[in-house]
């Protein structure tokens, strides 16, 4: 199990995301996150992930959270992966977020489990739709998951803790 520091979307953006879970769900893409009915559930940004976090590192890491909130911008669907693959909106990297993003990964960078494509300059930052998805079911997930609107605009709610063993999570901020 893997534990992590992710950025949570304000309302209209966690609604508008919850909406094209849905809709994955409605062309019958079963992978969406819209299945997983755990009340911590819920659309975010990745910023840190590891396969432990020392808790002695949580006040270092609530420290390196300067701003309180992050304009966010969603952009395009993209495809991670093979034969199984990951749907994500992008998330457009502004000089803020890259900023947030590298210090909590140089607060956390000496964890265990830190995967290569979370550290500063190879992390893509994205909000997840769908995962495992069969690569014979990728173009109808990406045409269910489009929205008229290209672009979503709005904001960080905080960042949370996630503890994937013990399926817990807790504010940071």
């Amino acid at each position: 199990m893997v534990q992590s520091v992710e950025l949570l979307l304000d309302a209209p953006l966690d609604a508008a995301v919850r909406d094209e879970w849905a809709r994955l769900l409605d062309a019958g893409i079963h992978h969406s996150q819209g299945r997983v009915r755990s009340e911590s559930n819920r659309p975010h940004v990745t910023l840190f992930v590891a396969r432990i976090l020392p808790p002695e590192l949580e006040d270092a890491t609530r420290a390196a959270i300067t701003v309180r909130r992050l304009s966010l911008r969603l952009g395009g669907v993209v495809v991670f992966g093979g034969r199984y693959a990951t749907l994500a909106r992008t998330v457009v990297p502004s000089i803020e977020l890259l900023e947030l993003h590298a210090r909590i990964f140089e607060v956390l960078a000496g964890c265990s489990g830190v995967p290569e494509h979370i550290r500063p300059g190879e992390w893509t930052p994205h909000v997840t739709l769908a995962r495992r998805v069969p690569a014979a079911r990728v173009g109808a997930a990406v045409i269910a998951a489009q929205t008229p609107e290209r672009q979503l605009a709005g904001s960080s709610a905080g960042v949370r803790r996630w503890d994937g063993e013990a399926k817990r999570e807790w504010l940071l901020t």
